[in-house]
């Protein structure tokens, strides 16, 4: 008996992997069409009595300004060409920041790469299985996607405010305008909410965020981005 319950939980496992690595496969030619934080902020948006909201419209990398890259690796992720998932130098310091400040302040080292990874394929919830999924799936996604097609899908998942997903969105709700027109501020300030969309606008910044947004744009120009591949 104990037997059997083994082979079948390592068939069960064998096929999620299976499912997983075809997943990663398919998107990397077809685009997410959804992600479970769009649903599960469509759910909370409904009991909270507000109509659910999913606002967001595919641009391919060629058709988004290169200052928005240039912005969200300024912002998020330094060194995102230069390692393959994770930033072991940022996950010590991170781990330092937070022994010295004994938890009063967690200070988080999640790549863009890790990013994406959490938010196409898995919830926003913090918890040790998902961080080991969210491990797994950056290793898939470094290596079957490459740095163009991650930061592609990056700027176009992520929550930018509420039921705002992705860059084009976000620029027609904050600046009206598309997301290949949008000037270094504008990217910058774009970059700066993004660790809380749903605290702080672009179109509006706190003193906070003016002073991050100067900050990112200082760093942008000796940024690398991918080239686009023919």
């Amino acid at each position: 008996m104990i037997k059997k319950i083994f082979i079948i939980v390592l068939k069960v496992i064998f096929c999620l992997i299976l499912f997983s690595i075809v997943l990663t496969a398919v998107y990397t030619v077809i685009n997410p069409p959804v992600t479970l934080l769009m649903l599960i902020r469509s759910v909370e948006y409904i009991t909270e009595g507000k109509s659910p909201r999913i606002d967001k419209h595919w641009r391919s990398y060629d058709k988004v300004s290169k200052k928005v890259y240039r912005a969200v690796i300024s912002a998020e992720d330094a060194r995102f060409m230069r390692h393959r998932g994770f930033d072991w130098k940022a996950i010590e310091a991170a781990q330092r920041y937070n022994e010295r400040m004994q938890g009063k302040k967690v200070r988080g080292a999640s790549t863009i790469s890790q990013q994406t990874a959490k938010n196409t394929f898995l919830w926003p919830t913090r918890s040790w299985i998902r961080k080991g999924l969210e491990a797994y799936f950056t290793v898939l996604i470094e290596a079957v996607w490459g740095k163009q097609r991650i930061l592609e899908v990056y700027v176009n998942v992520i929550e930018w405010g509420e039921g705002i997903y992705g860059v084009q969105a976000a620029s027609q709700y904050y600046f009206n305008k598309d997301a290949d027109e949008l000037t270094t501020r504008e990217a910058a300030l774009l970059a700066a909410i993004i660790p809380n969309p749903r605290r702080w606008s672009a179109s509006n910044p706190t003193p906070y965020i003016e002073r991050r947004a100067n900050w990112i744009m200082g760093r942008m120009n000796s940024v690398a981005i991918p080239k686009v591949s023919k």
